[in-house]
């Protein structure tokens, strides 16, 4: 019989039997035709590829991420996906079509179509992500039935606004999970419910939302599988024991694995999802049992009953590895087709500018002066209670904490209160918002940085010590039309330029690596102490994330879904 490849000595991963088994296996177009003991006697292949005993594992699928946390085209992430066997994804980008809308998603789609890379995508639900913020673009009702009708489309994207949908039957949320359910009764919707327990969680649950990336607790996790949700686990949910908890129990059908965001450097580093797969095998968990969190689990949560498995009838994405508890990628194939070897040449191919002219040109703001961060007030000379955005590391939550800041002459002298001021510009040319707050904990101690890189409205953002450093940090991304820079005494010590839509690179990801590991040693030169500094001052701005946050609107009490004010009148 004939057959385009056959895979001779093998130790085959079976996912219905989380085992391996030693043996052959056979593709035909694109697809798995036979695993089994039958060999070379019983196929006439095209080509004959010698397993040497490795482990043969299907293509890692990753349901929940945004490929603009890498700060890269589609090409350039496929390339980065697939020398890590990730060969299935689901990006969902909401991040371009806060900066573009509709138009933003339909370009985005449209510059993966060169992909090595399968991506479905997810319709981005939260555009904006609440009312409390001004965006480049929206995404309305009419626009998800467009990209349905148009678009290679999986699933509904994370709702985000867990406070409108549980508070405001009228809002738009509502409004949008109305119409998925009347219209689109068997489409997939994604959620992001943190912390959310007891009757608010069913409610969301009931309101069509039945899975959570979120960070989690044994507690959370328990109350949301036992509820019917399905958890998604990210990096920063893998504590001992919430593996200890999925290795312990029989929940293997209720969890995957997902990145969520990926910085460059990390990345370029430690890897992608198959970092995560190592994780969590060096954490104890049996390799078989990561593999199925990373293939057959989420191929199953998404509906692609062709992918994730071994199998005849399957699509024949998979890897060979010669360590399994490392995780070693020696090969990586794509619907039966080689993509990557560890011994050969491998170079991305970018077809650029990927996207239209206007997308290199969408910061419309003045330069800034020295009196754009100093902070107006219209009380009487005195001491004020003021709202204070404490920075946290091991999370991007924030806390709110209370401080005691001198007015004098119309002006809250922030420079002297021991906190760092942080303000956020409205970049669009639409309203010119801005809005000032005070901010402490594991931040910058001096200096200042500023990007436009700030989820989900990608707004300016600043915060600094000084006006002078937070003046020159702000106009040197406004000059190169978005990206970071960051700003000690005066002097531009890195600067990261995402020229397109103020959120991107078209650079090479060996490239991007660099200069996002400068940027992170740069701001950790300032002070900033998290394991991300760049995604923890990148959801400063996030209004759906505990639990004080800012935008063009003001502070924002995300757990109450209100802006608030700086000073506390009592």
């Amino acid at each position: 019989m004939h057959v385009d490849l056959l895979i001779e000595n093998v130790r085959i991963y079976n996912s219905y039997f989380k085992t391996f088994i030693q043996g052959n296996a056979a593709i035909l177009d694109g697809r798995f035709l036979y695993i089994g003991e039958r060999a070379a006697d019983s196929f006439e292949a095209a080509e004959h590829l010698d397993g040497q005993g490795r482990y043969m594992i299907p293509g890692l699928i990753d349901i929940h991420l945004h490929i603009e946390s890498t700060m890269v085209t589609p090409e350039t992430f496929s390339y980065g996906l697939i020398r890590n066997g990730v060969t299935t994804i689901v990006p969902e980008p909401h991040e371009i079509a806060n900066v573009f809308g509709l138009d933003g998603v339909k370009e985005f789609i449209k510059a993966s179509q060169h992909c090595v890379a399968d991506m479905f995508y997810a319709i981005p639900s939260s555009v904006p992500a609440t009312s409390m913020e001004t965006t480049g673009g929206a995404i309305e009702i009419e626009d998800l039935d467009e990209l349905l009708r148009t678009e290679r489309i999986i699933c509904l994207g994370e709702i985000m606004n867990y406070v409108d949908v549980i508070t405001d039957p009228d809002c738009k949320t509502n409004h949008i999970l109305n119409h998925i359910r009347s219209h689109y009764p068997h489409l997939i919707i994604e959620g992001h419910v943190p912390k959310l327990l007891d009757l608010d969680l069913h409610r969301m649950i009931y309101s069509g939302v039945d899975s959570d990336h979120t960070h989690q607790s044994i507690e959370g996790m328990e109350a949301r599988i036992a509820a019917g949700m399905f958890i998604e686990i990210q990096e920063k949910s893998m504590t001992p024991e919430v593996i200890a908890y999925l290795m312990e129990h029989e929940v293997s059908e209720h969890f995957c694995f997902v990145t969520d965001d990926v910085m460059a450097d990390s990345f370029e580093g430690r890897g992608h999802l198959n970092h995560l797969v190592r994780k969590a095998i060096g954490m104890g968990m049996k390799p078989e049992q990561a593999i199925y969190a990373s293939t057959l689990s989420p191929a199953k949560r998404m509906r692609m009953y062709d992918r994730g498995v071994i199998a005849p009838g399957k699509i024949g994405d998979f890897q060979l590895i010669s360590n399994l508890e490392q995780l070693t990628i020696d090969q990586v194939y794509k619907h039966g087709r080689k993509v990557y070897d560890v011994r050969e040449p491998y170079e991305p191919t970018v077809h650029s500018p990927a996207f239209p002219a206007h997308y290199y040109q969408s910061v419309h703001m003045a330069p800034l002066t020295e009196s754009d961060f100093y902070m107006e007030t219209e009380v009487a000379d005195g001491r004020y209670a003021c709202r204070t955005m404490m920075v946290k590391d091991g999370s991007t939550f924030t806390e709110e904490h209370h401080a005691q800041v001198e007015a004098r002459q119309g002006m809250l002298n922030w420079q002297e209160s021991g906190y760092g001021l942080i303000a956020t510009f409205e970049r669009y040319g639409k309203n010119g918002n801005r809005a000032y707050g005070l901010i402490g904990g594991d931040t910058i101690k001096r200096g200042a940085i500023a990007t436009t890189y700030s989820h989900d409205n990608h707004n300016m953002l600043v915060i600094g010590h000084n006006p002078v450093d937070m003046m020159i940090a702000a106009n040197e991304v406004i000059k190169n039309q978005g990206g970071f820079s960051v700003v000690d005494n005066g002097k531009v010590i890195a600067n990261l330029e995402l020229p397109v839509g103020g959120i991107l690179t078209e650079v090479p990801l060996e490239q991007v690596a660099k200069e996002v590991e400068q940027l992170r040693k740069a701001m950790e030169s300032l002070g900033y102490c998290h394991y991300n500094p760049i995604m923890s001052i990148s959801t400063h701005s996030l209004p759906v994330s505990p639990a004080l946050k800012i935008t063009d609107f003001g502070l924002i009490d995300v757990n109450e879904g209100k802006v608030v004010p700086l000073i506390i009148h009592s």
